[in-house]
């Protein structure tokens, strides 16, 4: 309810955030003929467009042309001495960040029966918000329905001495103008090997210190150890079950104590990077006086159908937990487009949850790994095949790597696959398209693909079953 003398705008649908579910989602309400409120904090395209995967994707490529460029005499090609300009690789981040976000805001403003608004939005019971205005003065909403699309942001390192020295995340490690002579990267998740490769090849000296046993540590343990010999390879320093306790110094001379099973060490670098994970950005935003249950860590609880404890309210995207990919975000407003707008029938369940990571050589992932398959119980075959067996790899000079996938044993199912070689992702995508229809490995095995393509390796991978 609106305070007394104070107005109230009801809407048919309010969408908080505009990540990469919030911005379709809300308009496809409005296209439904919905009246929509959308009310985003800061700039339109949540973490995808400007912070994540956008402008982590265009540096990494600017990554790979210093690496190729350093590797052109194996190819016969000879250049001078390569030389990075980290203010250029930030301006052209930052080019293509605005496209994608410039983009996405007109297409927002421009959609009929859709309200941008830019503030803090807090929920004031189960259907009403309140947004306080980026620009001053403040709006109450009220809606049936309201959606939460309001994402995660990196994690503190929570090691001591954090508040003393300057730490970067993912976002503040992309505004760099320098490079770092000795960039420390704590975690060997899926942000710090890219961020820790990148880097390596833009000419800093890299550790990257993880806690755990491997790298990756949801991989299989065959492929974490391939990862962690590329980035070796390229000059990574890898430091596994490694806690670091605590930081000292100052920006350009810091001192990281860590502890290993040999006993504590300290680690001398120039920058600290904090890739230890990330946290729900669900403080403040009222979840518990519209009865929005969460779990311990602040992730929003949802059913198979995205809704949550509070009925009409839904959370899309990274904040509910889980697969925290763009991929997911987008197919969670699927999810419910179809449920609301579309007659039903569609859930959570059961979806395969592809993920490529674009370190280099990428890997790419899809379904069952072969030891979550063992785990279930599951009577498996496995095929594996090193990229060097790869003709078009071979013929690329990108011979890192290699396939591996999991078939049911029973019925000649696919399970899973992973690719870590050039192009990974894509061939993972290819499989998955494979999964999908239920195409037995037999099929790949005995296709005609065009030699010589990446794809044609599938013959010879699911040749090797064992």
């Amino acid at each position: 309810m609106a305070e007394a003398g104070r107005s109230e705008t009801t809407y048919d649908a309010i969408v908080i955030g505009t990540g990469q579910g919030g911005v379709p989602l809300a308009r496809r309400l409005a296209e439904a003929g919905k009246k929509t409120a959308v009310v985003e904090r800061g700039p339109v395209g949540g973490t995808c467009v400007n912070v994540g995967c956008t402008p982590t994707k265009t540096m990494v490529a600017s990554a790979r042309i210093a690496y190729l460029a350093r590797r052109a005499a194996d190819y016969g090609v000879h250049v001078g001495s390569v030389m990075v300009s980290q203010p250029e690789v930030r301006r052209r981040k930052q080019g293509v960040v605005e496209l994608f976000r410039n983009g996405g805001r007109k297409r927002l403003e421009s959609s009929p029966n859709l309200e941008l608004l830019f503030g803090r939005a807090t929920l004031e019971g189960p259907r009403g918000v309140r947004v306080e205005l980026n620009d001053g003065g403040a709006r109450r909403l009220a809606a049936p329905w309201i959606f939460l699309n309001v994402g995660c942001r990196p994690a503190p390192p929570g090691i001591s001495g954090d508040d003393t020295v300057r730490v970067l995340d993912s976002t503040s490690i992309m505004e760099l103008e320098e490079t770092p002579e000795h960039l420390l990267v704590l975690g060997g998740g899926y942000i710090g090997l890219e961020f820790g490769q990148m880097f390596r090849r833009f000419g800093s000296r890299v550790t990257i210190v993880q806690r755990a046993s491997q790298l990756l540590p949801l991989e299989d343990p065959d492929v974490a150890a391939e990862v962690r010999k590329i980035l070796e390879e390229d000059g990574v320093t890898v430091l596994v079950d490694a806690r670091a306790s605590g930081i000292s110094g100052e920006e350009g001379r810091l001192r990281l104590t860590v502890g290993t099973p040999q006993g504590a060490r300290t680690i001398d670098g120039s920058h600290l990077l904090a890739a230890v994970g990330r946290v729900p950005n669900t403080e403040g935003l009222g979840l518990e006086t519209a009865g929005v249950a969460t779990d311990a860590k602040g992730f929003i609880r949802t059913n198979e159908r995205l809704e949550t404890s509070a009925p009409g309210i839904f959370a899309i995207g990274d904040v509910k937990g889980g697969p925290a990919f763009t991929h997911i975000s987008y197919d969670d407003y699927r999810i419910v487009a179809k449920n609301l707008l579309d007659g039903g029938g569609a859930s959570v369940t059961g979806r395969l949850v592809p993920y490529t990571v674009f370190m280099d050589p990428q890997l790419g992932r899809v379904g069952l790994n072969e030891k979550e398959a063992r785990a279930q119980g599951r009577a498996v075959r496995i095929a594996k095949l090193p990229m060097t067996h790869v003709a078009r790899a071979i013929e690329l000079g990108e011979t890192r790597g290699f396939m591996k996938a999991v078939v049911d044993a029973r019925d000649d199912a696919i399970l899973g696959y992973v690719a870590l070689g050039v192009e990974g992702g894509e061939l993972m995508s290819m499989m998955e398209i494979a999964m999908m229809g239920k195409v037995p490995y037999t099929a790949l095995r005995d296709a005609t693909f065009a030699h010589p393509c990446l794809s044609e390796s599938f013959n010879n991978l699911f040749a090797k079953l064992t």
